[in-house]
């Protein structure tokens, strides 16, 4: 009997060779069943801490907990085998200090058995992300919209619009490279200011409303098939509607149930054995 041959998970200086290269895919994945039905199409599976919100219905991303991202991150390293999986460090387990996010760092790695984690912030970061990657931490950088920084922020509006917020971006996203960051994930930013911070730092842009010039492109994948039919930024395509069919199904079992049609006699478990349905007494 043959063995079943492990493929190979795509490192983080694959990725990182990437730049300029063919455009890295790259989605969501917070489950087991979903990174297995993934894996062979994406280069790189992020645990985002979007998770508060698409698994939870956490109002934003700021309550998802450490222990949150490692019980996911565990999950989705059950499914996947071939792309690149990054997990997101969770707001306040890395902005104090870079032992803190070491510390962080180093236990979703171990736990979890990713490739690498993802921080958000530019040059106030970048102290940081020096830290861990001269560690053997590698590091997937982010910047433009933050959502962990959206009551700094106010709110999840475009960034990139004034000349000294563009300037400012593209300062984040050199700092962020030149720290050793194998990548950077650029956020709901206006496509010129996206474009230009992709030709000028050395690792692969990761686009989320950015700019088709970018190196990659990542959305949450509940986003492009639809689970949240009322649901649907401009920097999303919809390529299927699971959430209007998964509706149906559901609508059209209730009626079967109700209906005593469902289960049917192909449903269930015949036997020879006669059971007894009533008794009574003379």
């Amino acid at each position: 009997m043959s063995k079943a041959v492990r493929i190979r998970s795509i490192t983080p200086p694959e990725i990182a060779a990437r730049k300029g290269g063919d455009p890295i895919v790259c989605l969501t994945a917070y489950t087991t069943p979903m990174a297995k039905l993934i894996d062979g199409d994406v280069d790189l599976m992020l645990v985002g801490d979007s998770l508060g919100m698409v698994v939870y219905g956490l109002p934003s991303t700021l309550g998802v907990t450490l222990d949150m991202m490692i019980a996911h991150g565990q999950a989705v390293m059950r499914g996947a085998s071939r792309a690149c999986v990054v997990v997101d460090l969770p707001f306040g387990s890395y902005e104090a200090s870079p032992q803190q996010a070491f510390d962080a760092a180093a236990r979703v790695m171990c736990e979890t058995g990713c490739a690498a984690v993802k921080l958000e912030g530019g040059r106030a970061m970048a102290e940081t992300i020096r830290f861990l990657t001269e560690r053997g931490i590698p590091v997937l950088g982010h910047v433009g919209l933050t959502p962990q920084s959206v009551n700094v922020l106010g709110g999840y509006k475009v960034r990139g619009r004034s000349r000294e917020e563009a300037e400012r971006i593209i300062a984040d996203g050199v700092a962020v490279a030149e720290a050793g960051a194998f990548g950077i994930v650029v956020e709901k930013t206006i496509e010129p200011v996206a474009r230009e911070l992709t030709a000028r730092v050395s690792v692969p842009t990761i686009g989320i409303g950015g700019s088709p010039a970018c190196d990659g492109q990542i959305l949450v994948t509940e986003d492009i098939v639809g689970m949240f039919p009322d649901f649907k930024p401009k920097f999303v395509k919809r390529y299927a509607d699971l959430g209007v069919e998964l509706q149906r199904a559901v609508q059209a079992y209730a009626s079967e149930v109700r209906a005593r049609s469902f289960p049917g006699p192909e449903h269930c478990f015949p036997s020879n054995l006669q059971v007894a349905t009533s008794s009574s007494t003379g």
